[in-house]
């Protein structure tokens, strides 16, 4: 049950992510979040609603792979895999941040959900 939880967070996670780059982008909140201008938001908005999707592709994954019950391990496995590279990838290219606020939660959860 932990693990389910734990992966469930990091999906609602990458939900709020791909609300945030998708539909939020420009919004005060939106530019809060990711620390730009109202002009860089404008500029880079398609860009943004494209990582916001391959987010959402990222949370589907995990939340598919919850739905398969136990025998949903494996994909639930490949998808915190894939969370883990992109928040590793994300901290050494863009921000520190990224390295707690995604790749640590996925990495606790995948140690959960191999625990389990």
């Amino acid at each position: 049950m932990l693990a389910n939880v734990l992966v469930g967070l990091v999906a609602a996670i990458h939900v709020y992510i791909l609300v945030l780059e998708m539909f939020l982008w420009t919004t005060p909140r939106g530019r809060k979040a990711f620390g730009t201008t109202p002009e860089f938001a404008e500029a880079s908005k398609t860009l943004a609603a494209n990582q916001g999707l391959y987010n959402g592709f990222l949370a589907a994954g995990l939340i598919w792979g919850l739905w398969l019950g136990p025998t949903g391990k494996p994909v639930q496995l490949f998808f915190l895999a894939c969370v883990i590279v992109a928040g590793v990838y994300g901290a050494l290219t863009a921000s520190r941040k990224i390295l707690f606020i995604q790749a640590l939660p996925a990495a606790v959860a995948m140690a959960a959900v191999l625990w389990m």
